[in-house]
């Protein structure tokens, strides 16, 4: 078995204005770090393009032809305060869930035992009927629903461990009984959402905010304490990962302490309930991390666990 890379130079269409924190740059730093040759053993795939079907597991078909009239034929178009079209902005986003898709289907085909898709926008603020926080599709939440209704799973869970919380996964996810959310978060924190009151129609949403300026140690203790005990329960038979690295300490958006070791430290803890009960089938997608030094060896790190699990 091996782990799969799965990412399309679309991703660098997607065009944001200059300073904008979600930029081409992103992609960039990512890739050139697994281009190391501790990474030469990646399966490397190219992103499909999703199809429309895909899109609308998770959004109604009215955003979906708002969003692409929105796209401009040259410069910028905003959506909100921090979400912006470019003209190869629906390429990108239709490549980034593609590759969640495509993850998903090479994990439980048995072509690989896990995958990352290195791929931006990010998904996991966009809800259903609305792009927000620089994300256009809920890549991850749609991973999952394909999972369920086209592999027929009875249960999978996704992990967030995004600075900010997943807003659009938990609304996509929040009456689907076969999905466990969990999501580990700075509150307070943009968009804030993400209290534990909010559970789910089913029971099935976990949220573990941590306090500003919580370190690793504080972070590993919710995980250990919180996540891991609820995940163990729930028994997954596919583990999905919105992997944002914006908790980083560095990352200028928030203001968690977190450090690369922790990062490869909750990757090997994920894996580990991955391997008690779905054969170790893990799909990780990126989603936030804003300080490309940070990004790059957070991801670096991130994908060598799985590397190690996955061989």
């Amino acid at each position: 078995m091996s782990t799969a890379l799965i990412t399309h130079p679309d991703s660098l269409r997607h065009v944001t204005p200059p300073g904008h924190p979600e930029s081409v740059a992103r992609i960039e730093a990512v890739n050139e770090a697994l281009i190391a040759p501790e990474f030469t053993f990646l399966v490397r795939e190219s992103a499909p393009l999703a199809d429309e079907a895909a899109v609308l597991r998770g959004h109604g078909h009215t955003y979906l032809e708002a969003l692409k009239a929105a796209v401009p034929a040259t410069g910028w178009a905003q959506l909100d305060p921090d979400t912006f079209l470019s003209p190869g902005s629906m390429a990108a986003a239709l490549r980034a869930l593609g590759a969640c898709i495509r993850a998903v289907d090479m994990v439980l085909g048995g072509e690989v035992r896990n995958a990352f898709a290195a791929v931006r926008p990010p998904g996991h603020h966009a809800e259903a009927g609305r792009s927000m926080g620089f994300c256009l599709f809920s890549n991850i939440a749609i991973a999952a629903k394909h999972a369920l209704d086209h592999h027929g799973l009875a249960r999978v869970a996704v992990v967030d461990f995004d600075v900010h919380h997943g807003n659009g996964t938990q609304d996509i996810l929040w009456d689907e009984a076969r999905a466990l959310f969990v999501s580990t978060h700075q509150m307070p924190l943009w968009p804030f959402t993400g209290a534990p009151e909010e559970r789910g129609a089913h029971d099935n949403v976990l949220n573990v905010p941590l306090p500003p300026h919580a370190d690793g140690t504080r972070f590993r203790a919710e995980i250990e304490t919180k996540v891991l005990p609820r995940l163990d329960a729930f028994a997954p038979e596919l583990l999905l990962v919105s992997a944002g690295f914006d908790a980083h300490r560095a990352d200028p958006l928030a203001q968690l302490d977190l450090g690369v070791e922790d990062f490869a430290w909750v990757t090997q803890r994920l894996c580990d309930i991955a391997d008690a009960h779905c054969g170790g089938r893990v799909v990780s997608t990126l989603e936030g991390g804003y300080d490309l030094d940070a990004l790059a060896a957070s991801v670096a790190a991130h994908v060598k666990v799985l590397m190690e699990r996955g061989a």
